[in-house]
């Protein structure tokens, strides 16, 4: 039996997270998780937060707080804010508290090291005599020397791109101090990815089929791929195997390295939970059945679509490799990209204490950046809100119900075999195009998704005014009702569709028809078909009415 297996990239517990992130890679994962879960498909998904690295111990001692605390705090701050959007994992663990993350990391290091993919080499690094220790990347600074931009870091050029070795920088100083570092000799450890390239991965990589923009980014990666330092010198992190003795002292597994193994180790963390037995996580990891799936921003690419799978590759152990890797472009602020620590963004939770959260999801993924950069509009958002989900959603259930509860005594009115035919004809056929938003859902077309309930409801708008009931009750009052019977049959439907986008409009929604337990329970329906769709009994009482989605608009400037 087929089995998906998702992963969201791993936030950095360094700073809340900003509609950047959630467009990026948390609400795609949440729609599509519960879009198969619908779909009947067996599916686990995880996430959490990446808590090593020296960016954290830098912020952290700049904070006066201990390494731990600092980072639950953000990682706390992380599941508040995935539960204010309704973003829901099986599990969100955190690569510093996840109780078998050391281990695991730690057999990827023995098992890549056997196999000959590690090499040990004694290599120069910058060492601060003011600080007495070696300078991990993120503790320096300096002038790129590709681009000339004069705040690079000593892992990244922020404006170029460029993987920076700090030895190149001319004017190299420690951030911590801000004096120059010296030169000294340090024993390292370095993926082989090179040799990974050549001994099958790269041929794997070369042939995968990977979304458009991802094989674009990847397609030279290969050609000048580095071997890669997994090692570091500081404390915080997921200290080396002891057997490699004094050599391993004060060193830990670079970041990037420890990061993604997060996604197994959280696995185990979450079955072990359950009481499964210690090896059920390989049931997904390791079976061919399994369909692995990273939702990540274009940033990861290179560490998901060659790192991470070479990595896998190398241990020899049967991981499966991922089947897709949806990532997305960047999503940013009004024509500027998000960024807390620059300033341009704002908190979530305080914007959802003002705007609708199902509103909110959907707008961020009718502008998810899928293929290129995109931008968050609060003017595109009153748009969309007022006019896809107000204007066409919600003006729907409105007239519609509304007009059962004040002419039928608030009770679904009955078909009458005589106009079930001529009901169905109309309006799958002759009122616009239907389709079914899982098709593009699966294919990480969230935006043709949104778009395609958007028309499907349309499509009952345009047969609410063909049919016209208020009219036609007094010439056939029998027909009139097949046309309201089979506008709630319709909007059964709607509330289905709706539910991986706006999990709460639809429980109301399928609440305000009468309908009993879950609608994300209930069975994605596709597209209907003439004969072979309706299921709400006539007589059904209709639940407590409202306005599902009421008008917005932007709050005047106090004077």
């Amino acid at each position: 039996m087929s089995q998906t297996l998702v992963t969201s990239a791993l936030l950095y517990a360094n700073g809340p997270l900003h509609f950047g992130h959630i467009a990026g890679a948390y609400l795609p994962a949440d729609i599509y998780v519960r879009t198969l879960r619908m779909r009947g498909e067996d599916v686990l998904s995880v996430s959490g937060s990446d808590d090593h690295g020296v960016a954290i111990t830098i912020a952290a001692e700049r904070a006066g707080e201990d390494y731990g605390a600092y980072v639950k705090r953000w990682h706390d701050d992380m599941r508040a804010t995935f539960d204010a959007l309704d973003i829901r994992y099986d599990i969100v663990s955190g690569t510093s508290t996840c109780p078998v993350h050391e281990e695991t990391s730690r057999e990827f290091f023995e098992q890549l090291l056997e196999r000959g993919f590690l090499v040990e080499r004694e290599s120069e690094q910058l060492y601060c005599v003011h600080d007495q220790m070696f300078l991990a990347d993120r503790y320096v600074s300096g002038t790129c020397y590709v681009c000339g931009h004069e705040a690079a870091r000593g892992d990244e050029c922020p404006a170029c791109g460029t993987w920076i070795d700090p030895l190149k920088f001319e004017d190299p100083a420690c951030t911590v101090c801000g004096n120059r570092p010296e030169k000294r000799t340090t024993t390292h450890w370095y993926l082989d990815l090179p040799r990974l390239r050549d001994d099958g991965i790269g041929d794997w990589i070369r042939g995968h089929r990977w979304k458009s923009n991802v094989a674009n980014f990847i397609a030279n990666l290969l050609e000048d791929v580095p071997e890669r330092a997994i090692t570091r010198d500081m404390s915080w992190g997921v200290p080396l195997p002891s057997f490699l003795g004094d050599k391993a002292e004060g060193k830990v597994l670079y970041v990037w390295f420890d990061a993604p193994i997060g996604y197994i180790s959280f696995t185990k963390e979450l079955l072990e939970s359950r009481g499964e037995a210690p090896d059920a996580w390989e049931r997904w990891w390791k079976s061919e059945d399994t369909r692995l799936v990273h939702f990540i921003g274009k940033d990861n690419i290179p560490f998901h679509c060659l790192v991470f799978p070479s990595m896998l590759h190398g241990t020899g152990a049967g991981y499966v490799l991922p089947a897709e890797v949806p990532a997305n472009e960047f999503y940013n602020l009004e024509g500027g990209k998000f960024s807390t620590s620059g300033g341009n963004a704002f908190d979530i939770k305080t914007f959802l204490g003002t705007w609708d959260v199902d509103t909110t999801r959907f707008y961020l993924a009718s502008t998810m950046p899928e293929t290129s950069d995109s931008d968050f509009s609060m003017e595109q958002f009153i748009q969309i809100a007022n006019t896809s989900l107000a204007g066409t959603i919600g003006n729907l259930a409105s007239r519609v119900l509304k007009f059962i509860a004040k002419n039928h005594g608030g009770e679904i009115p009955p078909i009458g075999e005589a106009y079930a035919a001529e009901m169905d004809t109309v309006l799958l056929s002759e009122c616009g195009e239907l389709e079914d938003p899982a098709e593009h859902i699966t294919a990480f077309r969230f935006r043709k998704a949104a778009e395609a309930l958007v028309r499907n409801a349309s499509a009952a708008n345009v047969f609410v005014d063909r049919m016209a009931p208020w009219a036609l009750r007094k010439e056939d009052p029998e027909k009139a009702s097949a046309s309201l019977a089979t506008l709630c049959d319709y909007l059964g439907w709607i509330s289905r569709w709706m539910a991986p986008f706006m999990p709460t409009k639809a429980q109301t929604l399928w609440e305000m028809l009468g309908c009993d337990g879950e609608v994300s329970a209930q069975p994605w329906p596709g597209v209907p078909e003439a004969g072979a769709w309706r299921s709400l009994p006539a007589g059904q009482p209709l639940g407590e009415l409202g306005p599902l989605f009421p008008r917005v608009e932007l709050p005047k400037a106090s004077a």
